[in-house]
């Protein structure tokens, strides 16, 4: 099978560490300062770590910005964050921004009875699937508060009743 042209100019190195799944295929590209590449794909971001590139799916991007050069990117529920400088950033801040906002199924910030609130958000992976929900509680409340958690999953309860989610 032929490579398309955007994977083909990626370096060797970089186009083993790739890896796509079958039916994925590369958007965009842009070098790093360290001599790697970030590459957005159909179905996930890959940054480049001190092991090689990791496989970010887009639904799993809790937060990405692009400011100053440097692609700053968060992963949901606590997952790390990586902090890349590009060189040549070409449509990689574009495609990040699209690809995530594409996952997204319904975001709902509630106020909860104790004070404070949750973001709630639902997230289904590119091309469809079931759809994962993440809390992201207000700053100063515990996260792992049983009494909060059952809040937060009552709220949950209530949109998924109303968005047929």
């Amino acid at each position: 099978m032929r490579l398309p042209r955007s994977t083909r100019a990626l370096p060797a190195d970089v186009r083993a560490a790739l890896d796509l799944p079958r039916g994925d295929r590369v958007l965009a590209t842009a070098p790093t300062r360290g001599g790697s590449h970030v590459v957005a794909t159909a179905r996930a971001l890959y940054v480049p770590t001190g092991d090689g590139l990791a496989r970010v799916p887009w639904e799993q991007v809790d937060q990405a910005s692009w400011k100053d050069g440097w692609l700053h990117v968060q992963e949901t529920l606590g997952g790390p964050e990586h902090h890349v400088r590009l060189t040549d950033a070409g449509s990689v801040p574009e495609t990040v921004r699209e690809r995530v906002t594409s996952t997204v199924a319904v975001s709902h910030h509630a106020e909860l009875p104790g004070g404070g609130g949750v973001r709630i958000a639902g997230r289904r992976p590119p091309g469809g699937g079931e759809v994962r929900w993440t809390f992201v509680f207000d700053p100063g409340l515990d996260p792992a508060d049983p009494g909060l958690r059952a809040q937060a999953e009552q709220v949950l309860e209530d949109l998924r009743r109303s968005t047929g989610l």
